[in-house]
């Protein structure tokens, strides 16, 4: 009877695990050296407790190249568009990877291959 209780309580203990925040498309436009990426995001807002709060982009050794704070959650704009400026990337580099991130869930693990080229 205690084992069977124990084990109830562990179960209702348990942690609710939330979807991770996904990047469902991305463009890019490149302007002298710099680049603007447009990066749609997809995640189960629930409110200020879990929201996808980030995007970042980043080149092959995992090296951040730019990264957009979102400030507020979107439960009722799923999924939604954001942009960021003023990217600078090697012209070396021809591929980068762009991420999401929740307040639940951290940096989801489905990163998004970005050819430049």
């Amino acid at each position: 009877m205690i084992k069977r209780t124990i084990a109830l309580f562990s179960i209702l203990a348990a942690p609710v695990f939330a979807d991770p925040a996904t990047v469902e498309h991305v463009t890019f436009k490149k302007s002298g050296d710099t680049f603007t990426f447009t990066v749609t995001l997809k995640h189960t807002d629930t409110g200020w407790d879990d929201y996808a709060d980030a995007w970042r982009i980043k080149d092959a050794d995992g090296n951040v190249l730019g990264e957009r704070k979102l400030a507020h959650p979107h439960v009722e704009e799923q999924p939604f568009t954001r942009s960021l400026s003023g990217v600078k990337i090697s012209p070396d580099i021809d591929t980068v990877w762009v991420d999401a991130h929740d307040t639940v869930n951290g940096w989801a693990s489905g990163d998004t291959k970005v050819s430049l080229r």
